[in-house]
C-alpha cells in the first residue's frame, strides 16, 4: 500500500549547519542521476549541500550534449510505434551511472549506497537497478520523477518517452519500503495547471502528515478534497497544464511546473509532496523559486539519506 505524507510550506533555515548527531562517516554515499537535458554542473550546489550533512556525493558525469545520443532511437521502428525499449538507446546513460556507482562504492568501503534521481534520473535509476543489480543500493530517492506512463487512449496525449516508461512499468521491480531497500518519491506542488479552454474547478488534495516508524507498516493514503470557488486560470496555468496533460492525461492537477504530483509517486513507496517546489535547478533561485535541491528543501528530505 502507498505510504504518503504532505509537507507544509517552507520555513527558513534556522542555521546553516546540520543538526544530526550520528557520525558522518557512517552515512551512505549518494549517487546523483541527472534529469533529461541537465548536466552534472547543474547539481554542484546540491552536492555541496549534501556534503555539508556529511553525505559523500558523486554525480553521474553527463553533459547536455550527451542527450542528443537519444536521437539514435529515431531509426528504430519501435520509436514510431511507441514501443521503444531502453537499450541500446540509453546504454550511454546507464554506463555513466555505473561509473559513478563504482566511484561511490569505493567511498562506501563495502557499505550500501543511496541513489538520488532527479526527473528522468529517477526512473533511469530503477532501470539501472534492474539491469545492473541492486544489492549495493539501500535507498532510491526520486525528485520530481515522472514514474508513471501516460494513460493510453486520451485525446491529445502523446507518450513523450515513446514507450520507455511503459517498459519500466512492466519490466522493473515494484517499489518497496523495507529495511533493506527503501523507495522515497518526492513530488513538488509549485503550480496547479488548467485546461486549455474553460475554467477549472480548483481543488486541493492533501494527506495527513504521517511517516511510519515501522517500514513494513501499511499506512493508508488520506485525501481531503476541499471545494473552493471557480477561478479564471492564468495563461501560464493553461500552458503548464498542457504539459501536465502529456504526462498524466489531465491538465488541471498540481505539479512542480513540469511533472504532475500524481505521476511522481509510486505505489509501495514512501510518497512525499512538498508545497512550493519547482522542478529544475535551471531557473531556480533557491528562495522565491526553490527546487528539490535547494537547501531549504533538502532540509525536509535529508533524513532519508542519514538513516
Amino acid at each position: 500500500m502507498v505510504v504518503a505524507m504532505l509537507l507544509s510550506p517552507l520555513k527558513p533555515l534556522a542555521c546553516s549547519s546540520p543538526a544530526f548527531s550520528q557520525d558522518p562517516s557512517s552515512y551512505r554515499p549518494a549517487v546523483v542521476l541527472p534529469g533529461l537535458g541537465n548536466n552534472s554542473a547543474d547539481y554542484q550546489k546540491l552536492e555541496v549541500t549534501l556534503r555539508g550533512y556529511g553525505v559523500s556525493t558523486v554525480t553521474a558525469k553527463v553533459a547536455r550534449i550527451d542527450w542528443l545520443r537519444n536521437a539514435a532511437g529515431l531509426v528504430d521502428p519501435n520509436y514510431w510505434r511507441g514501443t521503444l525499449s531502453p537499450r541500446p538507446v540509453l546504454d550511454w546513460y546507464l554506463k555513466k551511472v555505473d561509473e559513478a556507482v563504482k566511484e561511490a562504492k569505493e567511498l562506501a568501503q563495502g557499505g550500501p549506497l543511496s541513489l538520488v534521481g532527479h526527473s528522468a534520473g529517477g526512473w533511469l535509476a530503477r532501470l539501472y537497478m534492474e539491469e545492473y543489480g541492486k544489492s549495493d543500493i539501500s535507498l532510491l530517492l526520486s525528485l520530481g520523477t515522472p514514474h508513471l506512463p501516460p494513460p493510453r487512449g486520451v485525446s491529445g496525449v502523446i507518450d513523450q518517452t515513446r514507450g520507455l516508461l511503459y517498459y519500466v512499468e512492466k519490466n522493473c521491480s515494484k517499489a518497496v519500503y523495507t529495511p533493506e531497500l527503501k523507495y522515497v518519491c518526492i513530488a513538488g506542488r509549485y503550480l496547479q495547471g488548467a485546461r486549455l479552454f474553460g475554467n477549472s474547478s480548483e481543488s486541493v488534495d492533501s494527506a495527513i502528515p504521517m511517516e511510519s516508524l515501522e517500514p513494513s507498516s501499511e499506512v493508508a493514503v488520506i485525501n481531503d478534497v476541499s471545494t473552493s470557488t471557480t477561478t479564471t486560470p492564468t495563461l501560464r496555468a493553461r500552458f503548464v497544464g498542457q504539459g501536465y496533460k502529456q504526462v498524466c492525461g489531465q491538465a488541471d492537477v498540481w505539479g512542480d511546473g513540469v511533472v504532475p504530483e500524481v505521476s511522481a509517486h509510486l505505489e509501495g513507496a514512501l510518497n512525499i509532496s512538498i508545497d512550493g517546489v519547482y522542478h529544475s535547478p535551471v531557473g531556480s533561485d533557491d528562495i522565491l523559486r526553490p527546487w528539490y535541491g535547494s537547501p531549504a528543501i533538502v532540509e525536509q528530505w535529508i533524513h532519508h539519506l542519514l538513516s
